[in-house]
């Protein structure tokens, strides 16, 4: 491994979020333009339904009633939701903030570990679990 790579399996949560959030933005942006929408606030209202924490934190609890996770996998969501945050929750209770912040860390360790096939599956599962209905917003 080069220098200029970093170790994902040494990167705090922190990192692993930000690669994730990213990671799973993507998705969420081919998702909505597939579907045909184009103007830029109707893309960010609709894209919330998918990347907000509380989105997020709702997805991370339904993965684990499903028991979709790996042992590895939810390793790296707990090193995520743990990890030291020097940002803030915005418009959401603090706990839901970190377990989102687990939830792009988890994405986030997918992509460095170049498991595209599985980040597509969460990712897609994810989009079908919002298109379901399934999310509860009680968080």
């Amino acid at each position: 491994m080069s220098e200029e790579q970093a170790d994902y399996q040494q990167l705090n949560g922190i990192a692993l979020a930000y690669m994730g959030d990213a990671a799973y933005e993507v998705f969420i942006r081919q998702h909505l333009i597939e579907q045909g929408l184009t103007k830029p606030t109707k893309l960010h209202h609709k894209a919330t339904m998918y990347v907000s924490a509380k989105a997020q934190a709702a997805l991370i609890d339904l993965m684990t009633q499903d028991g979709l996770l790996s042992e590895t996998e939810q390793d790296y969501f707990r090193r995520g939701r743990n990890a030291k945050s020097y940002t803030h929750a915005k418009n959401t209770s603090v706990m839901t903030y970190r377990i989102s912040t687990g939830f792009e860390a988890l994405f986030g360790y997918l992509h460095l570990s170049h498991q595209t096939e599985r980040l597509a599956e969460l990712a897609h599962w994810c989009i079908e679990q919002v298109e379901a209905g399934r999310l509860t917003n009680e968080k």
